[in-house]
């Protein structure tokens, strides 16, 4: 996994690589006393022809934040997000 990590805003960007190796996954369901059934659905599709796939979460407030110079993330975000605060 891999973060990355901007000056007075904190982490701006986080990112893995899922673990793909079937068996490593069966030993790990077991390891933590997970019900396997829950879980075949997912275990199927790395033994029958899943992918190496990656992927990343980025902040876009917390870019707005560094970009415009900001302190407080509640003065860049596009919309509220006070539960509440708008009508749906």
């Amino acid at each position: 996994s891999v973060d990355l990590l901007f000056p007075d805003v904190g982490e701006l960007c986080g990112g893995s690589q899922r673990e793909e190796d079937y068996a490593k996954l069966k030993n790990r369901i077991e390891e933590l006393g997970m019900v396997e059934k829950a879980y075949q659905w997912y275990l199927d599709s790395r033994r029958w022809g899943g992918c190496v796939h990656s992927g990343f979460g980025l902040g876009f407030d917390r870019l707005m934040m560094y970009i415009t110079g900001i302190d407080n993330i509640r003065d860049v975000q596009p919309y509220p997000r006070t539960y509440g605060e708008m009508e749906f």
